[in-house]
């Protein structure tokens, strides 16, 4: 294990700290953290956000057995994650997404089919959810890893930004699109994994979004929605394959355009979306980006309309 998240409350944070003092480590300022310490090859790294804890570096099994757990958290945790998250270790899909709320770039829903023994191997491996990991050269290591797991099945749909604008005017909504394309990814899998009883997906609508588009032989699987899905490590899999497409789009376009397109719908992001439209025309948004956002609408306003105030999702 090389990287290790857990969130901590306000007197747990005060409290690692003196810990941490009384280990010996070595504290420096870092942007956005309540601090960072390091000793030796371990860094621990508390974000103001959560908070919440970051350790990296070697030995961080024994930290957080013989320090971390019994001292500060309270409760034994690493090791037995079958016993505090037993349906994680059962056979079934996990599905996510990337791209969704990036105004350049495809949609990418990817799968993994995962059982007791692949899911020990992917916590043995440090997978966990894409948001948490911050280099492309990582998300792109442990896609390797993934893709090699023996019995680890997979499959993704990218869609594209010209056929996602197009499915997009179709569908008429975002969540009736993910439903979709989840549907379509459960399909794939059940056609090499029949048996599999259950898939996994973080929420993002009613469930019926995703039942309605099911096919045939893919009526009898249970489907499960719940936030934080991507805790699950066949989710948190889905979810690094997914990066890995969607950050491989961005980069092979990149060099085609000369252009760095980013992550977001940040400032930087559209003052490249403005370069953009002014050397090609605003046509080109359709072929590299999601014009259904009002980013479009701000850069080419006679070419694409505003989008229509958010109505709130009821259950």
């Amino acid at each position: 294990m090389n990287v290790y998240t857990s969130p901590l409350s306000l007197d747990q944070t005060t409290r690692l700290r003196a810990l941490l003092e009384t280990l010996g480590f070595t504290f420096s300022a870092k942007p956005y953290t309540v601090f960072f310490a390091q000793k030796n090859k371990l860094s621990v790294a508390v974000y103001e956000k959560g908070p919440k804890l970051l350790l990296q570096g070697k030995g961080i099994e024994e930290f957080v057995q013989f320090e971390l757990e019994p001292k500060i958290l309270g409760v034994a945790k690493l090791g037995y994650e079958e016993i505090h998250a037993p349906e994680m270790f059962e056979s079934h899909f996990g599905i996510d997404e990337s791209g969704k709320g990036d105004f350049f770039g495809p949609l990418v829903i990817a799968g993994v089919y995962v059982d007791r023994g692949i899911a020990r191997k992917f916590l043995d491996a440090g997978i966990q959810d894409s948001k948490r990991i911050g280099s492309d050269a990582r998300i792109r290591k442990l896609a390797h890893t993934i893709r090699k797991t023996h019995g680890a099945i997979s499959d993704a749909v990218a869609i594209g930004p010209a056929k996602y604008n197009e499915l997009y005017e179709k569908f008429g909504n975002l969540n009736s699109l993910l439903g979709w394309g989840h549907a379509r990814v459960i399909e794939n899998l059940l056609a090499r994994r029949p048996d599999c009883p259950r898939a996994l997906s973080d929420k993002f609508a009613d469930a019926r979004v995703i039942e309605r588009s099911l096919l045939q032989k893919g009526q009898g699987i249970r489907l499960e929605q719940r936030t934080k899905a991507e805790s699950d490590l066949a989710v948190a899999a889905a979810s690094i394959l997914a990066r890995e497409i969607f950050i491989d789009w961005l980069e092979k376009r990149s060099k085609q355009l000369g252009v760095r397109l980013g992550r977001g719908v940040s400032g930087p992001i559209k003052e490249i979306a403005k370069e953009l439209v002014t050397t090609h025309g605003p046509s080109i948004l359709r072929e590299i980006a999601k014009v259904h956002f009002r980013t479009a609408h701000e850069i080419a306003p006679q070419a694409y309309a505003a989008p229509p105030p958010r109505r709130q999702w009821r259950r």
